[in-house]
């Protein structure tokens, strides 16, 4: 699947939207004195998928989204684990700290938006 450049620019938005919104939750739980549960690459990918679901149905057509849009981004995410999954298996092997909901989410869509560009390429 080929994605055009104002497709990609708006995941890219939207996946900054959930990695802002993991920070402001981290922040909000840490100030009431609760511990983030684990989240792993899967958990931030199901997180685009029902945003995307939400903005397709809300704005869709508007941003220039096609109906088929959501299958198409389930079966590339699908595609796309296996460079995903290596890619913070790296990450995380470079860091002893365990990653936190927002750089879980910030690293899952840096490399699927790279496994994007490639197959755009």
């Amino acid at each position: 699947m080929r994605l055009t450049g104002h497709v990609i620019g708006l995941l890219k938005e939207y996946m900054q939207d959930l990695v802002e919104q993991a920070r402001q939750e981290t922040e909000a739980q840490r100030s009431f004195g609760f511990t983030a549960a684990p989240y792993r690459p899967d958990h931030a990918i199901s997180d685009l998928l029902a945003i995307l679901d939400d903005r397709i149905e809300s704005e869709g057509i508007q941003v220039g989204l096609p109906d088929v849009f959501l299958h198409q981004m389930w079966k590339l995410c699908e595609e796309a684990r296996p460079h995903v999954e290596e890619a913070l298996w790296l990450q995380s092997n470079l860091s002893d700290a365990t990653p936190s909901k927002a750089l879980t989410r910030e690293r899952t869509y840096r490399a699927l938006i790279e496994y994007i560009e490639k197959q755009t390429e």
